[in-house]
């Protein structure tokens, strides 16, 4: 170990010891001083206040502050020694037992009545209690024979506030704490990377101060500004990204497509059977005017389920046919691309039908392209594709498939982008000889601070209204383990729908040949429990049980597309009552004559994603019914969370809520970018504020010096905070 000055990129080996060290990088992935200083405290505990015992969860690896109430030494049973239990209480009335096997007198004398101390390890329960078997500790005192090396760990914090950071059972807090203490001792900061102006406009402490404070704050009120400071970081560059990437796109050249006067536009306007809302005017006229000019567009269109995205987007993909271009649209599933292209010949009728007897004069063709066309079929919408005679192309990730080329490929449309990958999106664009213009649609209501956060450089238009004529949904929490009557009834409200000449689906969250569908990953709170209700197991036991006599379809992602599209047909026309599927039915399916929609094991869904099962129904003109059967007990997390759903239709809402219950990393990159994400404390919940001033300086140093070139140290700081994988995925939105 060594006494000279360190800093961020210095090995850990030499301040901590080979020995820890190597523990530090294989339990934690810390490998630097910069990596510890930088793996922050998750929570901080204060002597005399209390951690909440009670809320501990069985099975959760926990660090707990609380204080020794009474030890006892009892035999143990099945083998000669004795046993040491040790009982410990947060202050709030909280108890947990701590239990040590084999002779162990010595413990007992350390563990007196009275002292504090931190105890760490997996909580189990035994006869009703909650215990940790062997948990790590280390006492907290005024010192002593036996307590020095403790004190020395765990050191006098200022304060009484203990830090408590993410730690692995072999790596305890307090070893996290000390190592911290022998690198801070020697430690020299970086140069601060915050430009002096926006230190002093937004009132932040410097970077070596807000670093040694998060992890030894001689204050709460110190604490508070350190962590404001370090979210400020994390939020800067993030937005400092976001506004270079929407610079340079603004300064890419585009093929400008204006719109035309009585062309196919036009022409399809005066054939719409209904009038658009003012919103969906509204949106059209901003997509028309970024269409207009020379630079690609990058929007976001977001709206409620229903609230007619699909038919602002028809008129700006006509918009660039207009101007002698093509549109490309990317589903996530076959069905709804099958459905798109039904909807959309309906739609334009003799406009879409170029070549053929009865064609408008400037029609042009809208082909479907996905992985199940047949060879023949296959050839000739391609064909139609690369020669330019299809104005509209609409398909699956198949349209990404090498020999799919355009003739000249002018705007790009994703639906429910959620639903791809970076590499998919940017796929379709490269297929375009210069950017093309986007448009990405979701009905995935985004919250304010995710929108700025992970959609930041893309304008954002939102349709807020729904179109005349739809109805409102009812939802309603069917117990069905507590009250089995409340599920029977469903059942017998189908049969009701149905008689009245309507439809219904029923939706599970998995297909039946494997542990979940292949539309949805594994939840972690599946573990454990029986498997997800699934539609293969399901749609017989109705057949033959409380919907017997009923036309009953199953539809799911593992059948064939012909079969799958023969399923969406029949019950479109009306020729099967009730549609068994997995979430395939999420996004898209529109049959307005479905009016009811039993979600079986409804716990298992996010609650995003329930909304937009809701919105399948409820789309002509009868009210729509949406019942969530779910085992889940009353009070439970899982049962509040449906509870929420069933409470409101604002979808804005539950994207609130939705975010509540997610972690920020899921947000914010590691799931998505398939890296892990670098932002430890900012939350998109709580730091709306700070994330909208980030922004506002973003924008303009960026607007002052696009590539950070007077600012080398925030570019380098830029550059480890969002790593450039992160940046590309940022960048395509």
């Amino acid at each position: 170990m060594t006494s000279e000055p360190s800093t961020v990129d210095t090995p850990l080996r030499k301040l901590v010891g080979e020995r820890t060290a190597k523990a530090l990088a294989s339990h934690l992935d810390l490998h630097t001083a910069g990596d510890l200083i930088y793996h922050f405290p998750r929570r901080y505990d204060e002597r005399g206040e209390h951690t909440d015992i009670r809320s501990l969860d069985v099975g959760e690896q926990v660090t707990v502050l609380a204080q020794v109430q009474r030890t006892a030494v009892r035999p143990m049973r099945q083998r000669r020694g004795s046993l040491l239990e040790v009982t410990v209480g947060d202050g709030s009335g909280g108890m947990l037992t701590c239990t040590f096997f084999g002779n162990q007198a010595w413990r007992e004398r350390e563990l007196r009545p009275g002292r504090w101390g931190l105890f760490a390890g997996k909580v189990t329960e035994f006869r009703g209690k909650r215990q940790l078997n062997g948990p790590e500790y280390v006492l907290l005192g005024e010192g002593g024979e036996g307590e020095a090396a403790a004190n020395e760990e765990v050191e006098e914090f200022a304060g009484a506030l203990i830090p408590v950071y993410p730690a692995a059972a072999a790596v305890p807090t307090w070893v996290i704490a000390r190592c911290v203490r022998v690198v801070l001792d020697t430690f020299t900061p970086p140069a601060d990377p915050l430009p002096a102006t926006v230190r002093a406009t937004r009132n932040l402490v410097g970077i070596g101060t807000a670093l040694r404070e998060i992890h030894r704050p001689s204050s709460k009120e110190e604490l508070y500004r350190a962590r404001r400071r370090l979210k400020w970081d994390e939020a800067f560059a993030v937005q400092l990204t976001l506004a270079q990437r929407k610079a340079r796109a603004a300064a890419w050249p585009a093929k400008a497509r204006p719109p035309k006067r009585g062309g196919l536009l036009d022409a399809f306007d005066a054939r719409l059977p209904y009038e658009l809302t003012p919103g969906q005017r509204d949106v059209g006229v901003e997509i028309a005017a970024d269409l207009a000019i020379p630079h690609p567009m990058h929007r976001l269109l977001q709206g409620e389920v229903g609230s007619g995205k699909t038919v602002v987007a028809l008129r700006a993909m006509l918009q660039v046919v207009d101007a002698g271009g093509q549109a490309a649209l990317l589903a996530p599933t076959e069905v709804l691309a099958a459905q798109h292209h039904r909807g959309m010949l309906e739609l334009l009728g003799p406009l879409a039908q170029a070549g053929e007897l009865g064609a408008a004069e400037n029609a042009t063709r809208v082909e479907l392209v996905t992985g199940s066309l047949g060879a023949a079929a296959r050839r000739r919408a391609l064909a139609e594709v690369a020669a330019g005679r299809a104005g509209i192309v609409l398909g699956t990730h198949a349209l990404l498939y090498e020999g799919v080329d355009f003739a000249d490929l002018g705007l790009v449309v994703v639906d429910e982008q959620h639903r791809f990958g970076v590499e998919q999106r940017d796929a379709l664009r490269a297929k375009a000889g210069q950017p093309p213009h986007v448009l990405v649609m979701t009905a995935t209501p985004i919250p304010r601070t995710v929108a700025m956060t992970v959609y930041g450089d893309l304008e954002t238009s939102t349709l807020s209204q729904l179109p005349q004529g739809r109805s409102p949904i009812a939802s309603h929490v069917v117990p069905a383990a507590e009250k089995p009557a409340f599920l029977d009834r469903a059942w017998r409200r189908v049969r009701e729908e149905v008689a009245a000449g309507h439809q219904a689906y029923v939706v599970c969250p998995r297909i039946g040949e494997g542990p979940q569908s292949d539309e949805e990953p594994p939840r972690e709170d599946d573990i454990g429990r029986r498997p997800p209700l699934a539609v293969t197991e399901v749609a017989p036991l109705l057949a033959e049980g409380p919907l017997h006599g009923l036309r009953i379809g199953v539809l799911h992602g593992k059948l064939p597309a012909d079969e799958k599209d023969a399923v969406m047909r029949s019950f479109a026309a009306g020729d099967l009552d009730v549609l068994v599927a997995t979430t395939v039915v999420e996004v898209g399916v529109n049959v307005p004559n479905a009016t009811v929609m039993i979600v079986l094991d409804a716990d298992r869904f996010g609650v995003s994603q329930l909304h937009q099962l809701r919105g399948r129904v409820g789309r002509g003109t009868a009210p729509g019914l949406c019942l969530l059967v779910t085992e889940a007990a009353e009070g439970s997390s899982a049962r509040e969370r449906l509870d929420a759903v069933a409470s409101t239709t604002d979808g804005f809402k539950l994207a609130e809520l939705d975010l509540e219950q997610r972690r920020e990393g899921d947000v914010l990159g590691a799931t998505q970018s398939g890296r892990r994400s670098h932002l430890r404390l900012l939350s998109l919940l709580r730091d709306t504020d700070l994330i909208r001033d980030a922004r506002t300086e973003a924008i303009t140093l960026v607007e002052e010096d696009p590539e950070l070139a007077r600012h080398p140290a925030l570019a380098a700081s830029v550059a480890a905070l969002v790593d450039e994988e992160r940046a590309e995925y940022l960048e395509k939105g």
